[in-house]
């Protein structure tokens, strides 16, 4: 295989296109054996690099140091690749519809620059058929080059969990497609130089492949948060029941909560909607992603509820939210469920005070309009919301909360169950979790 052995030794270049979460990781991993060129559209981002600084943590500065990658933000730069990667998110839009404007540009851009012989490899997580149906005719649309005959292109489902080190992208299978024989085995042979393959018989099984496997999470979340909700009516802590249930060899361990982020809380719909186009309407999954849509705004009543059990006059209440990332130790707050907890108790009129270790006081502002507080700046508040297990807030125990709270019967809402009700008991603050 000419190209790969051109790769191999050098010759020819891999460019990987989006150096976000996904594509960054990735372009890190194949500089350790190929010359690599990273691109990104952001001034910045390309700058910090530049600089072996990564602000969403994901690659140690360290680790940047010890590879040597071409940034650019100059588009013309993927001219000089014959194996591409494009990497770019793939959210949804109103409606809960795929939003493919990202891939759609991206794709145009690399069309563009496109050489005669070059493979373009899909990692953003979409339904089946958009590598071959959507984004191969734009490709030749704006190259002017024949698929299969000038060109080929493939798919291999990204599998980054953000804040995830032990599942980084050398240490799990790779899938890995290709739109004919020869296509696949060269991008099962340059991803297999990093981590162990799978060939998946289409690129469509591929495309299909990534979208269940956060289906199937999303579907097992939504189980155990719509039992949270009956055993709440019952009196019944969820997790005393989880822990006796999964005494049991074969049941999966689950557990109730928040479903955010760019993949469990997204990646659904982009199966529903293709299979609606089709006529068929998916009762099973839609079911469970308005159970975990909902999750927001039934963890705040329920707050309020408490509460006001307790005595509290929620007109002029202060609450506290502790963290609005979409999950623990990461700076991500793309699509965090934080917001709608916030949202529900500013209904109610509450005056919420929102801190977060992990991210950025402006980021917070462009994306959510919110102003963040400062740590030292929470006091005197009626209720503290724990909702996302940070190791700053993990640290602190019911005295230091206690503290941050007036004396007037205080609540601590734990949304992830990390502490022991029993220690917040002791020192008067109420406590509730799911």
């Amino acid at each position: 295989m000419v190209l790969f052995e051109q790769i191999k030794n050098k010759q020819e270049k891999i460019c990987i296109v989006g150096l976000g979460y996904v594509g960054l990781p990735l372009a890190v991993q194949f500089a350790h054996y190929f010359s690599v060129i990273g691109f990104d559209v952001k001034k910045e981002r390309i700058e910090e690099l530049r600089q072996t600084k990564d602000h969403t943590h994901e690659v140690s500065e360290d680790e940047l140091s010890t590879v040597s990658i071409e940034y650019s933000d100059d588009p013309t730069s993927i001219r000089k690749a014959k194996f591409i990667v494009v990497a770019v998110p793939t959210p949804i839009k109103e409606g809960n519809l795929p939003d493919l404007f990202l891939v759609e540009k991206a794709t145009e851009m690399v069309a563009k620059n496109l050489s005669q012989g070059s493979v373009v490899v899909y990692e953003s997580t979409v339904y089946p058929g958009v590598t071959e149906d959507i984004c191969l005719p734009i490709l030749e649309k704006f190259s002017g080059l024949k698929a299969g005959v000038d060109f080929k292109v493939g798919y291999s489902p990204e599998r980054v969990n953000p804040g995830d080190k032990e599942h980084a992208i050398n240490k799990v299978v790779k899938v890995v497609s290709g739109m004919d024989e020869e296509s696949t085995d060269l991008i099962a042979r340059v991803y297999g130089s990093i981590t162990n393959i799978f060939k998946a018989s289409s690129i469509k099984v591929a495309e299909a492949a990534k979208v269940i496997e956060n289906t199937q999470r999303d579907l097992n979340v939504a189980l155990v948060n719509e039992l949270a909700m009956i055993f709440q009516q019952m009196d019944i802590c969820v997790y005393d029941v989880l822990e006796a249930a999964g005494t049991k060899w074969n049941f999966l361990k689950f557990t109730p909560g928040l479903v955010g982020g760019h993949c469990i809380g997204v990646d659904p719909y982009y199966l529903t909607y293709k299979a609606q186009t089709l006529g068929h309407h998916p009762e099973v999954i839609l079911a469970g992603r308005r159970i975990n849509d909902s999750m927001g705004r039934y963890i705040a009543r329920r707050i309020l509820k408490t509460m006001a059990q307790m005595g509290k006059e929620l007109h002029n209440a202060k609450i506290a939210i502790l963290g609005i990332t979409f999950k623990e130790n990461i700076p991500d707050i793309r699509n965090s469920k934080v917001i709608d907890i916030i949202n529900e108790f500013k209904a109610f009129g509450i005056e919420v005070l929102l801190y977060d270790p992990m991210t950025e006081a402006q980021d917070v502002t462009d994306e959510y309009h919110l102003t963040m507080s400062r740590f030292e700046d929470i006091q005197n508040v009626d209720a503290i919301v724990v909702a996302v297990a940070h190791k700053q807030f993990m640290s602190m125990n019911a005295t230091d909360y206690k503290k941050m709270m007036n004396s007037n019967n205080p609540l601590l809402a734990d949304v992830k169950h990390i502490f022991r009700k029993e220690e917040f008991i002791e020192q008067g603050v109420g406590y509730w979790s799911l």
